[in-house]
């Protein structure tokens, strides 16, 4: 083989290896168009229980950018309760889902693994609609630091999907930026959009 030859088969591997890592994080070449909607599936941190109306992370996001996003969170679900729930809402064909769920798994001590399972479900279920995903890490809420629960990590990575897993911790952290031992106020939901605004646009998805 000669040296051209290595060269343009070494060009075309890293080209394909580039191509999968894009394709696998979901990251579109160009940001969605503004006419696109975007999904906000989760449980009360996503429904914004706590702060006043209109001061839920999805509001904020919306108030920030201009893409409608449509809030789909329930207070209380868990989410064997959101994998049932999620594909009522793909029908609405959202370009983009911010799927934040599991905290009242982890609140109520639920299987861990289950929860794993659960998300990975919802994930693949939103992949296959066509749809991007970034998944929002939750909080142990039963260890000191509420550090993470680390499977959210391992899902992201396991499904290949754009992933934010330290604003919820940063606000637990706070009590000034909560309404209670678990929700964030009207501050700290903004610095949730803020966070998953950042996010999308260091990937791609949203102008900066």
């Amino acid at each position: 083989m000669n040296k051209t030859t290595l060269g343009a088969l070494l060009l075309f591997l890293v080209f394909g290896v580039l191509t999968y890592i894009k394709e696998s994080r979901g990251v579109p070449n160009e940001p969605l168009k503004k006419d696109r909607v975007i999904l906000a599936f989760g449980d009360s941190l996503t429904y914004g229980y706590g702060a006043p109306i209109d001061y839920s992370y999805p509001a904020e996001f919306e108030k920030k950018t201009g893409y409608h996003i449509i809030n789909a969170g329930i207070p209380g679900e868990e989410s064997a309760e959101g994998l049932k729930r999620l594909p009522q809402f793909l029908k609405q064909r959202p370009a983009l889902v911010i799927l934040c769920h599991g905290g009242n798994d982890i609140l109520r001590k639920r299987s861990h693994e289950q929860l794993k399972n659960n998300l990975i479900k919802m994930v693949n279920l939103i992949k296959r609609s066509g749809a991007k995903v970034l998944l929002v890490g939750v909080p142990d809420f039963h260890v000191l630091g509420f550090k993470t629960l680390g499977l959210y990590k391992e899902v992201a990575k396991e499904t290949g999907v754009m992933y934010e897993g330290k604003i919820l911790s940063q606000i637990e952290l706070h009590r000034e930026l909560k309404s209670d031992y678990v929700h964030p106020n009207e501050k700290g939901y903004e610095m949730m959009a803020d966070a998953f605004i950042e996010v999308l646009q260091d990937e791609g998805v949203l102008q900066k």
